[in-house]
């Protein structure tokens, strides 16, 4: 052997210099032309997005506080389902920390026999695990609406309580 190594390319033949050749004009071209599309197309910022207004729009706050005198439109008074549905139903419709089951005629019957004013005074007591008026505010609105959610759930588990008659309005001075 001779003290020389001997040396090979990987171009072999006349088509693979060409392709090699080409390749290395056209390879950095379209590298230059992608780098200028980048420069020349840069994002812009529209114009009406900063606007007093448009920036006013996305940085508003999510919530907001108003004060006015209590009772207002939000205040409407719910029905007994819409109340058991609300509050008293996740516990009473699945028998959870003790609660009597809405429709187990059994568990409601020594319950029914005190009537309204013993299952209401219970209630706003709070009973068992149940809390105080089963969660509700300390309110009239809201104690009127813990009787009817209670004789709403009281006539469907075998009761024939009467809602209460709704109280008349305080007049303002």
């Amino acid at each position: 052997m001779s003290e020389q190594a001997s040396h090979s390319s990987f171009i072999k033949t006349p088509k693979q210099l060409i392709t090699v050749v080409l390749l290395a004009f056209v390879v950095p071209i379209i590298g230059i032309v992608m780098l200028v599309q980048l420069v020349v197309n840069r994002p812009r910022v529209d114009a009406a997005a900063m606007s007093p207004d448009a920036v006013a729009e996305r940085i508003q706050p999510v919530g907001k506080v108003e004060f006015g005198e209590p009772g207002g439109a939000a205040a409407a008074a719910r029905s007994g389902e819409e109340v058991v549905k609300a509050v008293c139903g996740a516990c009473h419709q699945t028998g959870a920390a003790g609660a009597p089951k809405i429709g187990d005629k059994a568990a409601w019957a020594p319950l029914l026999k005190g009537g309204l004013e013993r299952l209401s005074a219970n209630a706003t007591k709070g009973q068992k695990a149940m809390p105080p008026r089963g969660g509700l505010e300390n309110t009239p609105e809201a104690q009127a609406e813990l009787a009817r959610a209670i004789v709403f759930m009281a006539n469907q588990s075998g009761g024939s309580l009467k809602e209460p008659a709704p109280k008349p309005a305080a007049k303002k001075k």
